[in-house]
């Protein structure tokens, strides 16, 4: 049956199944938050996320800040949970295999960072160096997957594993560029709730609950430590045991409640929440007299580009590595493009970076550019696409 009351249709199952599905679902989000913020009632979006929630366990946040804090952590979460297949049995579980993607998303990395500062230097902007850095996976693939039709499955493959690299580095870059003073104290009990994690596991419990529970202490003991509380699911993640335990395998049961919770609940209302910025003339003269906008384009559409592209190509040219069979240097060119897409992860960096309104709506507004930049360059590339020219497999 195709569906039926109460019931998701099957064609809808499917396409939301699709790497289609979760790119469309952000970008109707983001879309959502721009009419939202530029239309008659912009005042109320502002107010809506501003708005102030009870606070029982004395937590006072917005609206917002419980996305960015709360629900973002099931994001990396499900990253985490990722990274650890993708160690185990995937992509980056052989070395020679995992050369190429792990070097090219370093590259992609701290090459973008670097053209970043060397923009921004001196000025109070230089504090969003990490925006640039990071793929955003869910848009990225399906990206790929609406503009690359033609190219090889190794394509795909090759841009997933550099974005779960690219995941971890992000992780390692919020906790140690856009932490405040951290108390030693709640670390230690964080630390303590992540030992009970394990001792639990180790029992031999499967059940999700008394997960749920701890983890849910280790995040309020992250939050209250300083370290911004997202690192939490990273954590609790990596600690999830790879196979079958007492018949269960945690990893797959884990996987399939956490990513789609993730990519069709917590990002989608991330962008609604953090996509939301005036796009008026007079906010779109100041973002072409910025240098944080300036910044954040040339890192994510030139930077990007230049380290995924130079670094592969470097990396099969010395023999450290392999491409896929079938990989010409017309997907590197496009791959390293479609890596441009910052977009959740830019957005959550450029809300810990800037305190500043201002700083933060002229980033935000790079930060969608180039999304729209890096797509667009992306469509030409991979229209061009007719297989076996130029190989690049570095043999």
């Amino acid at each position: 049956m195709a569906g039926g009351p109460g019931r998701i249709p099957a064609w809808v199952r499917r396409w939301l199944a699709s790497d289609l599905g979760p790119g469309v679902v952000l970008l109707v989000a983001a879309v959502a938050a721009l009419i939202w913020a530029n239309s008659p009632v912009e005042a109320r979006y502002a107010a809506f996320w501003e708005t102030m929630l009870p606070h029982p366990i004395g937590l006072p946040r917005d609206v917002r800040h419980w996305v960015d804090d709360a629900l973002m952590t099931v994001f990396f979460f499900a990253i985490g949970l990722e990274v650890k297949r993708e160690l185990a049995v995937g992509a980056l579980a052989h070395p020679r295999a995992a050369a190429v993607p792990a070097l090219a998303a370093v590259g992609g990395a701290v090459v973008p960072a670097v053209v970043f500062l060397l923009i921004t230097w001196g000025g109070p902007a230089a504090a969003g160096w990490g925006i640039p850095m990071a793929t955003d996976p869910a848009f990225a693939v399906g990206v790929l997957a609406l503009l690359a039709r033609r190219a090889p499955s190794g394509v795909r493959l090759l841009l997933l594993a550099i974005a779960t690299v690219d995941d971890v580095l992000a992780v390692v870059v919020i906790a140690a560029g856009y932490t405040g003073r951290a108390s030693w104290l709640w670390l230690g009990a964080a630390a303590a709730g992540c030992g009970l994690v394990v001792a639990v596991r180790r029992s031999g419990v499967t059940a999700i609950w008394p997960y749920l529970l701890l983890g849910a202490g280790v995040w309020y003991a992250m939050l209250r430590s300083g370290v911004h509380p997202t690192l939490a699911g990273v954590a609790l993640a990596l600690l999830t045991p790879v196979g079958v335990v007492v018949g269960r395998d945690l990893l797959a049961d884990l996987l399939r409640w956490a990513t789609p919770l993730s990519t069709f609940v917590a990002v989608p209302v991330f962008a609604l929440a953090n996509a939301g910025v005036r796009l008026d003339g007079e906010s779109t003269v100041a973002a072409l007299g910025s240098r944080v906008a300036w910044a954040v384009l040339a890192a994510l559409v030139v930077g990007k580009t230049v380290g995924v592209v130079g670094t592969i190509a470097a990396v099969t040219a010395s023999g450290l590595g392999r491409l896929p069979d079938g990989i010409t240097y017309r997907h590197i060119l496009g791959l390293g493009l479609v890596c441009g897409l910052g977009f959740t992860v830019s957005l959550f960096v450029t809300e810990l970076a800037y305190p500043d309104s201002t700083l933060a709506a002229e980033a935000k507004i790079a930060v969608l550019a180039s999304a729209m930049l890096c797509s667009a360059a992306a469509a030409l590339v991979f229209a061009g696409d007719r297989h076996g020219h130029h190989r690049a497999s570095g043999r």
